[in-house]
């Protein structure tokens, strides 16, 4: 796979910031000093930023009813109430996983083939704003959330921030007719509650908004990352009425900078950014053959059911990965479950998404960095030990998503709100993203976001 990205192909939202002249006070003539005044191609009116509040609640309410229903189908597929998911999972039967995996892959080939055959519309966010005028159809979408979130609640292995990201989306687009907004003012509402649904469901506004910015509009400039985080803080704000308000990864502890590490981090980011590169590839190949028509009524049982059975000795794989990453950021799993995971999360995340299946990629990325980095981290310590797996497995992520999203900012930003640590080993942390994320660009310059719509 080869070429230019979406935002080189399609017609992307791009707000530019206006060049202002100031005259310097020593004289020496005038410099343009962009992003202080004025809106750009897209006018911040008084509708707007009202359509902007609307969207905000909605969109965190949206990320409530989202997780109620997967939570639901946590508890009532394998009795999950707190703590961990995999240790629900583990606590039933092989045979169990299996029959249930297999019952979520009937349900979701149905609902999704009979759900695309009588709605209209779009239904992917993405799509919708980097190759359209940002209209979302809202019953196709809250279907697609519906079904997607029921699936990963009874543990298909594809991310769950793709339904909230949907509907905050969705959100935008319907207050954008309800305020008559311009088309450019929808594509950016579209964008501010697409990226403030992935912030309200993991308690990640910053990181919400540079999503936002970054990856769907690609343009971090004030009229754009103003009302991004407008966006994000009040659809996060909102979510607190049901979802906590705590780190989505709790306790981890915090690791310090050593020479080990540091030195680590120098080798790692190509290796992190070549592995990304497939990643991003496989996301690409799976987009183009991936199953379509009656026949997407059968695939995802067959796929569901190969994850139930590979699941009985992988538990981890259960789920978007949020306790595999959990596991490692804490300092758990050994060299080999950790290489083992490393490769068996993308194939079964991929292979579910090749069915037919809707879901994301974000939670599973990051956890296969985690898993990843910590097992380079412990194959790094047999030649120089002195630096915790933990301490790998962030780098690992952080490198890991930035570079397979292609937004070093949003991945860097992302990890430290998810996990409240990682300020002390920034800087090896910046480095490997910042490498890794080069060597994505170099090798094919596209993200998991844009290689699944290439491979339309």
């Amino acid at each position: 796979m080869s070429g230019t990205s979406p935002a080189r192909n399609h017609e992307r939202l791009r707000v530019p910031p206006p060049l202002i002249k100031r005259r310097l006070p020593s004289g020496r003539g005038a410099m343009e000093q962009p992003n202080v005044t004025g809106d750009g191609d897209v006018p911040l009116t008084p509708a707007f930023w009202v359509a902007l509040v609307v969207t905000g609640i909605a969109t965190g309410l949206f990320g409530d009813l989202m997780m109620v229903i997967l939570f639901g189908l946590e508890h009532l597929t394998y009795n999950y109430h707190s703590g961990s998911f995999q240790s629900a999972v583990e606590r039933v039967a092989g045979s169990h996983r299996v029959i249930a995996l297999a019952i979520a892959g009937a349900f979701g080939g149905v609902a999704w083939y009979v759900l695309r055959k009588f709605t209209k519309g779009k239904s992917e966010i993405d799509d919708a704003l980097w190759a359209g005028d940002g209209r979302l159809a809202f019953w196709r979408s809250l279907g697609t959330s519906a079904i997607s979130e029921v699936v990963i609640g009874m543990g298909a292995s594809i991310g769950r921030e793709a339904a909230p990201k949907l509907m905050g989306g969705v959100s935008g687009s319907v207050a954008s007719d309800w305020f008559r907004l311009t088309p450019g003012q929808r594509r950016l509402l579209v964008a501010c509650g697409g990226g403030a649904g992935l912030a309200s469901v993991y308690n990640v506004p910053l990181g919400g908004a540079l999503f936002t910015a970054e990856i769907m509009v690609g343009s971090v400039t004030l009229p754009v990352v103003l009302p991004a985080i407008v966006c994000t803080l009040i659809a996060t704000a909102t979510s607190w009425l049901y979802l906590p308000h705590h780190a989505t990864y709790v306790a981890i502890p915090t690791y310090h900078l050593t020479m080990p590490l540091f030195t680590w981090s120098v080798l790692v980011g190509p290796l992190v950014g070549i592995f990304a590169a497939g990643y991003v590839r496989l996301v690409g190949m799976i987009s183009h053959y991936r199953a379509k028509g009656p026949i997407t009524i059968v695939t995802p049982l067959v796929a569901f059911t190969v994850l139930g059975i590979v699941g009985i000795k992988y538990p981890q794989l259960f789920g978007n990965g949020k306790d595999m990453a959990h596991m490692v950021f804490v300092g758990g799993g050994s060299l080999l479950l950790l290489a083992a995971l490393s490769i068996l999360k993308p194939l079964m995340t991929t292979m579910c998404l090749s069915s037919g299946a809707s879901g994301g990629l974000f939670t599973p990325v990051l956890s296969t960095g985690a898993v990843l980095g910590g097992a380079l981290g412990l194959a790094w310590s047999l030649v120089w030990p002195g630096s915790p797996v933990g301490a790998y497995a962030l780098i690992g992520a952080a490198a890991m998503i930035g570079s397979a999203m292609q937004a070093p900012l949003s991945g860097l930003a992302l990890v430290l709100e998810l996990t409240h640590s990682g300020f002390e080993i920034m800087v090896p942390m910046m480095l490997a993203t910042a490498v890794a994320t080069y060597v994505v660009r170099m090798i094919d310059g596209y993200s998991i976001y844009s290689a699944r719509l290439q491979g339309e």
